[in-house]
């Protein structure tokens, strides 16, 4: 099945300007924190890279997506979205995201201390495709305060959070070219989801910047 992104004539107007060269804005301009509670916040950055279709379908392309599957009590499934790791070290799958991994690395370095090294990308086909209820616990950050930074392209999708085991407290809508970091505690304490959807939707593909040591 093909998956087609309609690009929208914002999108367009900025690709005519920049050549069709995806960029990233700085970082910090229209950057809002919300407070989840007194250890765990998430930074929005609407609009953080121009051009975004650009980089969408560089990635849908030139990218070798995973199909997974994984136990789910008494029988193996299906994972619900297409994936893919790049580890430190490992040569990134376009310039703008070794660019954003050091742009967010350089303005989160006093709160971070430490730079993200790893890029996971993850690749919603339509709106069936989904992930879980989870926070991002394998290696240090089950111990340890994080961060983990995600630069969404493609169709607008829903970012839910609850505290663990709790219900859903805040929804975040993630559109082309958006940008989520959440910090402190919030991997320990508090869970993320990108529910399914019943609505028509095109696809979208998230890139998560972590730091050594978690996944």
């Amino acid at each position: 099945m093909t998956l087609v992104l309609q690009g929208s004539l914002f999108d367009s107007a900025a690709h005519s300007a920049t050549h069709n060269v995806p960029a990233l804005r700085a970082v910090g301009d229209g950057m809002s924190r919300v407070r989840l509670d007194d250890r765990s916040w998430v930074d929005v950055r609407p609009g953080w890279l121009s051009a975004p279709d650009v980089l969408f379908e560089a990635l849908v392309r030139g990218v070798p997506w995973h199909a997974e599957r994984r136990q789910m009590y008494d029988r193996v499934v299906d994972v619900p979205r297409l994936t893919t790791f790049y580890g430190s070290g490992d040569p990134l799958p376009h310039p703008v995201i070794e660019s954003a991994r050091e742009l967010l690395s350089r303005h989160y370095a006093d709160e971070l201390g430490e730079p993200f090294v790893s890029a996971g990308l993850c690749y919603y086909r339509t709106g069936a495709d989904s992930v879980a209820w989870h926070g991002d616990r394998i290696g240090r950050s089950r111990r340890e305060n994080t961060m983990v930074a995600i630069l969404s392209v493609g169709s607008p999708r829903t970012l839910a959070l609850r505290p663990n085991g709790g219900r859903t407290a805040y929804r975040i809508g993630l559109g082309h070219g958006d940008l989520v970091v959440m910090g402190g505690a919030c991997q320990r304490e508090w869970e993320h989801a990108v529910p399914k959807t019943a609505e028509r939707v095109g696809p979208r593909i998230s890139i998560q910047f972590r730091v050594a040591g978690v996944r």
